[in-house]
């Protein structure tokens, strides 16, 4: 059964992202949305974990949070997917469950 997790808050606030990326499985997606979308930019200090986790997961971002951060044409790192509320609502579906990380 394979789980889409999603990240909102920053981590350079919040350990969130820390918490879920030490508990995913084989199979499962992360999905960083509103703050937590920062993360998918490369050269944060969450790359390595982010690359790391992108061997047994997906990584997906919201595209409309980085736009609204004014990271519209950031670089982003190589495993990571932008999303649009479509591809949201289809990640959600395509999974037996969903966990928001709080």
């Amino acid at each position: 059964m394979s789980t889409l997790n999603i990240v909102n808050k920053s981590p350079f606030e919040k350990r969130t992202l820390e918490q879920c990326l030490k508990r995913v499985g084989d199979g499962d997606s992360v999905l960083l949305i509103e703050d937590a979308s920062i993360c998918a930019v490369a050269g944060t200090a969450y790359q390595d974990q982010l690359n790391a986790t992108a061997e047994l997961t997906k990584l997906y971002v919201l595209q409309p949070d980085l736009d609204a951060r004014g990271f519209t044409d950031a670089k982003l790192l190589e495993p990571v997917q932008c999303v649009d509320y479509t591809g949201f609502v289809e990640l959600v579906a395509q999974h037996d469950r969903v966990h928001s990380w709080l």
